[in-house]
């Protein structure tokens, strides 16, 4: 079944160019219907355009306070037939509403609950992996709640830190895996298998729906 996604971005939009590029191909089971930025002049919003997808742009420091801020976001976000908001790349922290409980994805550079929290996010997060020694880093797509990266994990893959990496060397192979990773979850909670249980996420077996 395919199902209505909402993209929230506030750069350049490469996770939603992959997400477009496999709905296109036919491995996404998905239509975006809108893309909301928290910038004016991030490029996901001409990508977007390009594929003449609506957008939005909501700045949080447009409005007087947090919780203006997220009623114009949801407002905004209600006025489609919404299934799962999809975070690509999006800075700013939301509320979840009751509604929109683990309907509300996001894909996190490295393997939560490590590096995680306000400020890691993109290069900082490999930088930080890099700095502190380990000798395993990946990705993590999980549902959102009022936390920064946190919420029930959906999936979790490993990549090896080797001697000579760079926070970009690094970047690119954490980069490249999220852009499987983050679709494939996707899908599932398009094929209505992703069961919530607690903290944990049960991927449900084709063969038992």
């Amino acid at each position: 079944m395919s199902i209505n996604l909402a993209v929230l971005l506030s750069g350049s939009g490469s996770t939603l160019q992959n997400l477009i590029d496999r709905i296109k191909d036919g491995t996404l089971d998905a239509e975006i219907k809108i893309v909301i930025s928290s910038k004016t002049k991030a490029y996901g919003l001409q990508r977007a355009q390009q594929h003449n997808i609506p957008t939005a742009v909501i700045r949080p420091k447009d409005y007087d306070n947090f919780h203006s801020f997220n009623k114009s976001l949801w407002d905004t976000i209600r006025q489609y037939p919404i299934d799962l908001v999809v975070l690509a790349g999006y800075l700013s922290l939301i509320q979840v509403p009751a509604d929109f409980n683990h309907r509300i994805m996001n894909v996190h550079p490295a393997l939560i609950p490590s590096f995680c929290g306000k400020g890691m996010y993109g290069h900082h997060v490999h930088e930080a992996v890099i700095q502190a020694g380990v000798k395993i880093t990946g990705c993590t797509v999980h549902f959102v709640d009022e936390h920064y990266d946190h919420g029930p994990i959906i999936l979790q893959e490993a990549l090896p830190v080797l001697d000579n990496d760079t926070p970009e060397t690094l970047a690119e192979r954490v980069q490249a895996k999220e852009r499987e990773l983050y679709p494939k979850a996707i899908q599932l909670f398009a094929e209505n298998r992703l069961k919530v249980e607690g903290n944990k996420v049960r991927i449900i077996n084709k063969s038992c729906d």
